[in-house]
């Protein structure tokens, strides 16, 4: 099964997201988007599950090199970035080459800040391997790298050529990666689809087991769903800043826990829960709203709670978010299922509040 929507940009940006099952040995596929020489960015586990797939797939004659870097959010660093930087530069590589993203949202995120100012830019293609990467960070043209200050303060806004997203890869995934991605998936439908959540709902049982149906299905409505933002606010000067939701949070959560303990997906998580919590403290969103993002979230095998966070801490992580204004803190508060809206700042006592009470002490 192979299916295909489109980022519509301005015409001459736009891209397309293919999807479907076993679609990454495709060489129809990849061949347009590429020209006489690519660059893969890739780590160990992945390079030796799907680079020789990738690699049949170029067209005859293309000369492809490999940088692997390491995993995780530690790796998201600008020592990467420059390590790859001098590789390509090692390897004669010009202007005419393409950068290819082959792994999860770190790899997507590093290789595409690289394709973004190699030589002031050259081709970017998106291949994720995880649910996460697939329905959140390949689409939409966020590049960066962290910094000890706070997550994703150094990057770009470039966008891809082409998304290649194959579910099949997600057998691979461990189990605790791919439920990570259902976070993002559920995020969809709370900021933005009342119709999209209740289907989650009916179906959150099949996406754990990863019933391909309903994976298929969940990617390409939250592919859907954030193409439409990006096409609205490429550069996240307002509408696009819904996607964040949870991420305030969730980012706070993941810089003070050295980003060791929780996977992105799981910040996010908690993240969602707290700013349910702020919701509700605010008088912003029905009550039965916030049972039911958290009822879901735990269904889905995620947590809702973290222990052994310090309030204070928080706050003052989240006074680094990329996310702060004219030194305050924006928060993406839920009006209901399917709508969210951006304030400006929250009452301190409410923000403390509502993240004490998803922390078990």
């Amino acid at each position: 099964m192979r299916d295909s929507i489109t980022v519509e940009l301005d015409g001459a940006r736009d891209y397309p997201i293919f999807f479907g099952s076993d679609v990454l040995g495709d060489a129809s596929l990849i061949a347009p988007y590429v020209g006489g020489q690519v660059f893969i960015v890739t780590n160990d586990v992945v390079a030796n599950l799907y680079l020789d797939t990738l690699r049949e797939s170029l067209p005859t004659g293309v000369r492809s090199d490999v940088f692997s870097m390491g995993e995780g959010e530690r790796a998201k660093t600008i020592e990467t970035y420059a390590s790859i930087l001098d590789a390509l530069i090692e390897a004669r590589h010009n202007r005419t080459t393409t950068v290819i993203a082959l792994g999860g949202g770190v790899v997507g995120d590093v290789a595409g800040f690289v394709a973004a100012t190699y030589q002031r830019g050259v081709g970017f293609i998106q291949i994720p391997t995880t649910l996460l990467a697939q329905v959140d960070s390949s689409v939409g043209g966020k590049t960066a790298v962290n910094h000890e200050g706070g997550k994703n303060l150094i990057g770009a806004f470039y966008q891809p050529r082409l998304v290649l997203a194959d579910v099949a890869t997600f057998r691979s995934l461990p189990e605790r990666e791919y439920l990570a991605g259902v976070a993002e998936v559920i995020k969809y439908g709370v900021i933005a689809d009342t119709e999209f959540f209740a289907w989650l709902e009916e179906n959150v049982d099949a996406l754990r087991e990863r019933d391909e149906t309903a994976v298929i299905n969940a990617v390409r409505r939250s592919c859907e769903i954030k193409a439409d933002f990006v096409r609205r606010d490429e550069r996240e000067q307002g509408l696009r800043a819904h996607l964040n939701f949870g991420h305030t949070f969730g980012h706070a959560i993941e810089k003070l826990t050295d980003f060791d303990r929780w996977l992105h997906g799981e910040a996010v998580s908690i993240g969602m829960g707290m700013a349910m919590e702020l919701s509700a403290r605010l008088e912003q969103v029905p009550a039965d709203a916030t049972e039911r993002v958290h009822s879901l979230l735990e269904r889905a095998g995620l947590p809702t709670r973290a222990d052994g966070l310090d309030t204070g801490a928080m706050i003052e992580a989240m006074g680094m978010d990329k996310k702060v204004v004219d030194g305050k803190t924006r928060f993406v508060v839920c009006e209901g299922i399917g709508s969210v809206r951006v304030i400006d700042e929250a009452p301190g006592d409410l923000v403390r509040a509502s993240i004490a009470s998803r922390v078990t002490l």
